[in-house]
């Protein structure tokens, strides 16, 4: 089931007076993804770029440090927008399924507020707490 397209209105936003998940709603969200998403990977082309531009025979060994300290943290900041987009692209194939804004555990609203907060959310506050009650429990981590 493909979520059929609409044209939004300039500044439209979701209201808990429309039909849920409706397709306004779910055009509102598929940009709201979309921009974020581009504004991630243009950000990771940046931070490539940086590090390929970066001289690495840089002075002394405290700035070689240092140096190499800020590319390992831009790598890891690289590898957190590569899981995000994931959790977006995941979150756009939910919203041409029509099983966006809907919790994966129980299949009820995730809700306008959380989706508008976290937009890749796929679990109620609900099922979110549960399962953070459990990993805190298990230890483990998504």
């Amino acid at each position: 089931m493909s979520a059929k397209r609409v044209v939004l209105k300039k500044g439209y936003k979701p209201t808990k007076k429309e039909e849920y998940m409706s397709p306004e709603q779910l055009e509102y969200f598929r940009q709201k993804l979309m921009t974020w998403r581009d504004e991630l990977i243009e950000e990771s082309r940046e931070t490539i770029s940086n590090l390929r531009d970066e001289v690495r025979d840089v002075g002394d060994e405290a700035e070689r440090a240092t140096r190499e300290t800020e590319n390992s943290l831009e790598l890891r900041t690289r590898d957190r927008y590569r899981k995000l987009i994931k959790k977006i692209d995941q979150a756009l194939v939910r919203i041409d399924e029509g099983d966006y804004g809907y919790c994966d555990e129980t299949g009820e609203e995730i809700g306008l507020e959380r989706l508008e907060a976290r937009p890749i959310a796929t679990l109620c506050l609900d099922a979110q707490e549960r399962w953070e009650l459990r990993q805190r429990q298990m230890g483990d981590s998504r």
